[in-house]
C-alpha cells in the first residue's frame, strides 16, 4: 500500500461532554456528502439525544460488530468492514475509547483510526480535552475525577485540522438542565459535581490554550517553510536581555508584566502555558569580551526567576550583542524587546559612542524596544569596555590619529613656547604616542612615533625650524624617544591582545557553564541539547547524523562513535568551532546515556521477574508445603489400614485435610489473581454495590470484628466478589496483628463524592520507612514467624482496589495500630463514565 496517500485526520475538540462535538462532526459529514464525497459513519455515539440522532439521516452507517467478553455483550466499531468498504471519509466518534479485548482488536480507538489513515481514508473524529495524555493529571486535579482513557498528544498534534467546539459554561449548564445531554435522573448529580461552573471554566481555558498552542506551532512552521523573517504580532512574545548584572531582576519582572504573566502559572505536563504571553530571557556570550566579568551566580538566580514566572531562558553566542539580540528576537517572532539603560557614565558614552541599547533600537525594525531604567544606570560599567577590540573604525582611526594628534600637539606647544622645557615637551609627545597606541595598536603607534620625532626635532630642538642631524646628543635623544614610544605601544598592543584572548576564553567558559547547568537541571535529552546548540550558535538547524554530511553550508563535528553533530547556517569561526566541539561531546554523552538507558530498560523486566521468581520459590518452599504436608498426612492416615480410628479421630483428620486444602486453594487463587492483575488480564464486572451486600461474606471467617457506621452509605462501583476479597484480606491482615482481647473495627463514611471504608487494628503499627514495601508481594512486614502466608493479601488488595478505580492507603491508628483506608467513588457518577465490564490494567 505504499502507493496509497495517507488519509487526513480532523479532530473536533471540546472542553467537556455535551458541547456539540458529535453534532458538528455529523453535520460536516452531511455537508461533504452533499458535495459528492463518499462519506460513511463508522461509529457515532449519540447518547440518546434526538437532535444528534437526526443528523445520521441520509448518511451510510457501517453496522457495529457484537462481541462477548466475560459473560457480557458489547457493540464495537467494525474496523474490518470499514477497511473493506474503504470510503473517502469515515466518521469515527470517541477518539479516546478503549476497545473490548479480543478477536484481534486494537486496544484503543485511536489505533483503529490510524489504521484507517494508513489505508488512505480521511477520518473525522471527536475528543474532549480531558482525554489528552499531557492534561490528564491537571484535569484530575481540577475535577477530582481520574481519566482512564487518554490519547497521546503527539497523535492529536499530527491531525490535519483541529477545530475547537466552544460553548460558555453557563450555556452548557443550561443545555444540561434542559435534558439535552444526560437523562433527567442524572442531571442534578452532574450539575453538582463534574459540571460545576468552576470546573467548566477551567476545562474551557485548557481547551482554548491547548488549541492556541497548536495554532502557534503551525504558524511557526509556516513562517519557517516560507522564510518569513518579519514579526507577525499574533501573540505577545517578550524577549528580555540579561547581562548578569544586578539590574536583571528588575528587567525580568518588568518584562513579565509586559507579557501579562502572573507570578505563578499553571502548566500542564506538556508545557502548555495557562495564561498571558510568552517570556523569553536571553543572555549573549560575546567572544569580544563583553560577557567577561558577569556574575554567573546572578545569571543562575535570574534564570530561576524567569522559570518561576513561567518563562524560558536562552543563551546565544554573538560577537555583536545588538545584532545577536535582534536576530534572536526575530527568530522567535518576538513582538517586544526589554533592555536596561546603559550602566556607563556620560563621559564613557561620549568616548565610546552609542551603546547596545541605541544600536538595538536602530536595528529592531517592527519590534518594540523598551529601555528600562534601574538603580545602576549611569553609575559606571561592571563589564569590560565595548571598545576593547580593534574594530574596523579603530583600525582606520589609529593611523589617522598617529598623523593628526602629533600635529595638533605641535600647534598647542608652539603657542606655549618658552613656558615648557624640551623634556616636558618630549614627555607630552610620548603621551600622545601612547594614546594613539591605545586607539590603533602598534602600527598606529609607530606612525605617531615617527611623526612626533620629526616634529619634535624640527620645532623644539635647537636650531628651531631646521632638522638637526649632526648633533650626536640630539640624534640619541630622538632615537631613545622613538624606541621608548614603540616599546610602550607594543606593550599596550600586547596587553589588548591578551585581554581579548582572556575575554574570549571567559565567554567560552561561560557558555559551557550554562550548558553544564542545563544538563544538571535535567535538560540533557538529545532533542533539548540539539535545540540548545542551534540556538546558542544562531544556526538554522542542528541535527544528529550517523555519517558526515556532504551538503554545502553544513558544519559538522564528531559526537562519538558513529555520530556527527551537523549545523546548517552561517560559517563558524575557529573559536566557535572549539565551543561546538564541547557541545558535540555533551551530545555524544547524551546519545551514549540513551543507549545505556535503553539497555537497562530491557534488562529491568528480566531482573524484576527474577526477583519475583526467587521470592516466589522462597515463599512456596514453606507456605505451600506446610498445608500440603498437613493435608497429605491426614489423607494418608485415613487410608492406612494398620490403624483403626475412632469416629472423632476420623472427623478431626477430615477437618485437617479440608482446612489444609482450603488454605492451599486460597494461596493459589491469590497467586493467580495477582498474576492476572500484573498481566492486565483480570476482567471486572462493575456494578453498583453496597457495603452491606459484601461485608457478611467478607467477615465470615473472622470472629473478633466490630462493624459500625455502614448503614446508609452510598453504593460504590465494584465487582462484588472482588470487593469481598479486598475486605477479607484487609480484615485478615488486621486480625493477625490485633492483640488478644481486642477487636478489629470496620467502619465507613461518605465525603466529597467518595466512600471511605476503614479497617482499624490495634497492633504495633508500622514505621513510615516500612510503608513503601507494605504492598509488595511476598512481604510479611512485622510478622514474627513465617507461617502467616505468602504475603500476597495486601498486594492483591491494593491491585484489586485500583482496578476498581479506587485507592488503598495506610494511616496511623490514633493510640497505636494501623488503619487501611479503601476509597471508592459513588456509583452514580462513576458508572456513567465507564463500561460495566472492563479489563483491569497491571497492578
Amino acid at each position: 500500500m505504499s502507493d496509497v496517500r495517507p488519509g487526513r485526520l480532523k479532530v473536533y475538540l471540546g472542553a467537556a461532554p455535551g458541547v456539540g462535538k458529535t453534532y458538528r462532526m455529523l453535520d460536516e459529514g452531511r455537508r461533504r456528502a452533499s458535495r459528492g464525497a463518499d462519506v460513511v459513519v463508522g461509529f457515532a455515539e449519540c447518547h440518546g439525544r434526538p437532535g444528534t440522532e437526526a443528523m445520521l439521516d441520509g448518511l451510510e452507517t457501517v453496522s457495529r460488530t457484537s462481541c462477548s467478553y466475560r459473560g457480557g455483550h458489547f457493540q464495537e466499531m467494525d474496523l474490518a468492514a470499514l477497511l473493506a468498504r474503504r470510503p473517502q471519509v469515515a466518521i469515527v466518534d470517541e477518539f479516546a475509547h478503549t476497545n473490548v479485548p479480543g478477536e484481534g482488536r486494537n486496544p484503543k480507538r485511536w489505533q483503529d483510526i490510524e489504521a484507517l489513515l494508513d489505508a488512505g481514508v480521511d477520518v473525522i473524529t471527536a475528543l474532549n480535552i480531558q482525554h489528552l495524555e499531557s492534561l490528564n493529571d491537571v484535569v484530575e486535579k481540577i475535577t477530582g475525577v481520574p481519566q482512564h482513557e487518554t490519547v497521546p498528544d503527539e497523535v492529536v498534534r499530527r491531525a490535519w485540522q483541529i477545530e475547537l467546539v466552544d460553548i460558555p459554561p453557563e450555556g452548557l449548564r443550561r443545555r444540561m438542565a434542559h435534558g439535552n445531554i444526560y437523562t433527567p435522573e442524572k442531571v442534578d448529580a452532574a450539575l453538582a459535581n463534574y459540571f460545576r461552573p468552576g470546573n467548566l471554566t477551567a476545562l474551557r481555558q485548557l481547551a482554548l490554550l491547548w488549541t492556541a498552542d497548536r495554532v502557534d506551532e503551525a504558524l511557526q512552521e509556516y513562517r519557517s517553510q516560507h522564510g518569513i523573517g518579519g514579526v507577525w504580532e499574533t501573540r505577545e512574545r517578550v524577549v528580555v536581555a540579561l547581562t548578569g548584572g544586578p539590574e536583571g531582576d528588575t528587567l525580568i519582572r518588568r518584562a513579565a508584566r509586559i507579557a501579562d504573566l502572573p507570578h505563578s502559572r499553571l502548566r500542564s505536563s506538556g508545557g502548555t502555558p495557562m495564561a498571558g504571553g510568552d517570556l523569553l530571557a536571553v543572555h549573549v556570550a560575546r567572544s569580544d569580551g563583553l560577557a567577561a566579568g558577569v556574575s554567573h551566580a546572578s545569571l543562575a538566580r535570574q534564570r530561576r526567576l524567569v522559570e518561576d514566572l513561567g518563562g524560558s531562558y536562552h543563551s546565544v553566542v554573538g560577537d555583536d550583542v545588538a545584532a545577536a539580540l535582534v536576530e534572536f528576537a526575530r527568530a522567535e517572532n518576538a513582538t517586544q524587546l526589554v533592555l536596561g539603560t546603559s550602566r556607563r557614565g556620560r563621559f564613557a558614552r561620549f568616548l565610546t559612542g552609542p551603546g547596545t541599547g541605541e544600536t538595538v533600537t536602530e536595528l529592531s525594525g517592527d519590534i518594540d524596544v523598551h529601555r528600562v531604567t534601574h538603580e545602576r544606570a549611569g553609575r559606571g560599567t561592571l563589564l569590560p569596555s565595548r571598545r576593547r577590540t580593534l574594530s574596523t573604525a579603530r583600525l582606520i582611526a589609529g593611523p589617522v590619529a598617529g598623523l593628526v594628534l602629533p600635529v595638533l600637539l605641535t600647534v598647542v606647544l608652539a603657542q606655549l613656547r618658552g613656558t615648557l622645557n624640551l623634556t616636558s615637551e618630549a614627555l607630552l609627545f610620548l603621551l600622545a604616542v601612547v594614546g594613539v597606541a591605545c586607539i590603533g595598536g602598534v602600527v598606529s603607534a609607530v606612525i605617531a612615533s615617527v611623526t612626533a620625532s620629526l616634529l619634535l626635532n624640527y620645532w623644539f630642538v635647537p636650531p628651531i625650524g631646521a632638522f638637526t642631524l649632526d648633533d650626536p646628543n640630539a640624534l640619541l635623544a630622538l632615537a631613545v624617544f622613538a624606541v621608548v614610544a614603540a616599546t610602550v605601544a607594543a606593550v599596550v598592543d600586547r596587553s589588548l591582545r591578551l585581554s581579548r584572548r582572556s575575554a574570549r576564553a571567559t565567554a567560552e567558559a561561560e557558555t559551557m557553564s550554562s550548558l553544564a547547568g542545563s544538563i544538571v537541571r535535567g535538560e540533557a535529552t538529545i532533542p533539548a541539547l540539539l535545540e540548545r546548540t542551534r540556538e546558542t550558535f544562531g544556526m538554522e538547524s542542528a541535527d544528529l547524523l550517523g555519517e558526515p554530511p556532504t551538503a554545502p553550508g553544513v558544519t559538522a563535528v564528531p559526537a562519538g562513535p558513529g555520530a556527527w553533530l551537523a549545523l546548517r547556517g552561517r560559517t563558524l569561526s575557529s573559536s566557535e568551532r572549539r565551543v561546538l566541539a564541547a557541545f558535540a561531546a555533551h551530545v555524544g554523552s547524551a546519545v551514549e546515556r540513551a543507549r545505556l538507558a535503553e539497555a537497562a530498560a530491557e534488562v529491568e523486566p528480566v531482573k524484576a521477574a527474577d526477583r519475583l521468581r526467587t521470592a516466589l520459590l522462597r515463599a512456596v518452599g514453606h507456605d505451600l508445603r506446610t498445608p500440603l504436608a498437613a493435608g497429605w498426612a491426614a489423607v494418608t492416615s485415613l487410608r492406612s489400614r494398620d490403624v483403626e480410628f475412632s469416629p472423632e479421630d476420623r472427623e478431626e483428620l477430615l477437618a485437617t485435610a479440608d482446612e489444609s486444602m482450603a488454605k492451599l486453594n486460597r494461596l493459589v487463587e491469590n497467586l493467580l489473581d495477582l498474576s492476572r492483575l500484573e498481566a492486565g488480564a483480570l476482567t471486572l464486572n462493575l456494578r453498583a454495590t453496597s457495603l452491606e451486600e459484601v461485608l457478611p461474606m467478607a467477615l465470615a471467617d473472622v470472629s473478633n470484628v466490630d462493624v459500625a457506621d455502614v448503614e446508609d452509605i452510598p453504593a460504590v462501583p465494584a465487582d462484588p466478589p472482588l470487593l469481598e476479597r479486598v475486605i477479607a484480606n484487609l480484615v485478615g491482615n488486621a486480625a493477625r496483628h490485633t492483640p488478644p482481647g481486642k477487636k478489629v473495627l470496620v467502619t465507613a463514611s461518605a465525603l466529597a463524592g467518595r466512600v471511605e471504608l476503614r479497617v482499624v487494628d490495634r497492633g504495633p503499627g508500622l514505621p513510615a520507612e516500612g510503608r513503601d514495601r507494605l504492598f509488595e508481594p511476598f512481604q510479611r512486614l512485622g510478622d514474627t514467624d513465617n507461617t502467616t502466608g505468602l504475603g500476597l493479601g495486601l498486594a492483591l488488595a491494593r491491585g484489586l482496589t485500583e482496578a476498581m478505580n479506587g485507592t488503598l492507603t495506610p494511616e496511623d491508628t490514633p493510640g497505636g495500630g494501623l488503619t487501611m483506608v479503601v476509597s471508592l467513588p459513588f456509583a452514580a457518577q462513576a458508572l456513567s463514565a465507564v463500561p460495566t465490564e472492563q479489563s483491569a490494567g497491571g497492578a
